[in-house]
């Protein structure tokens, strides 16, 4: 065999292996969550890997998260956000460890969050740092210049779970389209 065909059938061959293992990754480690995820997506009009990236940054998918300010569950939901939207989503009875209701209550809270804002990275900021926190910073000229966007974010932890939620969206992407 010439030594072109040789290469030709090790590319061929290496080409198949680095294809059966991403096969074989995306069945034997799917998603978790992933039809929750998908439910909620299509119900609140969020992208689904918005949400998986919020719940790998929140919780690294670990339905039973509590943060040390009392955020519960994947999506690490505060109890008094979960009351207020269980009361317009008509829920009355609601277990944030339950991982269907987590991603529900916690998807619709972003898509408000997004539609409020208009803009995505403020939206997530607003997830990590609360609405009422974001809003005081669109409004000071030394953190935005338009009201809208953001320039700066004077909490470095806000900063960071940007960054992580933006870098993680990418890495969904790929899994849900």
């Amino acid at each position: 065999m010439k030594l072109s065909a040789q290469l030709f059938v090790l590319s061929l061959a290496a080409t198949l292996v680095v294809a059966m293992t991403f096969v074989m990754y995306s069945f034997a480690y799917p998603l978790k969550y992933e039809y929750f995820i998908l439910n909620s997506s299509a119900q609140y009009n969020v992208e689904p890997s918005l949400i998986a990236s919020i719940i790998n940054s929140e919780s690294s998918f670990k339905k039973d998260a509590v943060s040390s300010k009392g955020a519960v569950g994947l999506m690490q939901v505060m109890p008094s956000t979960a009351s207020m939207v269980a009361k317009q989503l008509k829920i009355s009875e609601y277990d944030l460890f339950n991982e269907e209701t987590n991603i529900k209550i916690g998807t619709y809270y972003l898509s408000t969050l997004l539609s409020y804002f208009n803009n995505l990275e403020v939206a997530i900021c607003a997830y990590n740092a609360g609405p009422s926190r974001v809003k005081s910073w669109l409004k000071n000229d030394e953190y935005s210049i338009d009201g809208k966007t953001l320039l700066n974010i004077p909490y470095k932890e806000t900063q960071n779970y940007l960054k992580s939620v933006l870098k993680n969206i990418k890495f969904y992407q790929n899994r849900f389209n």
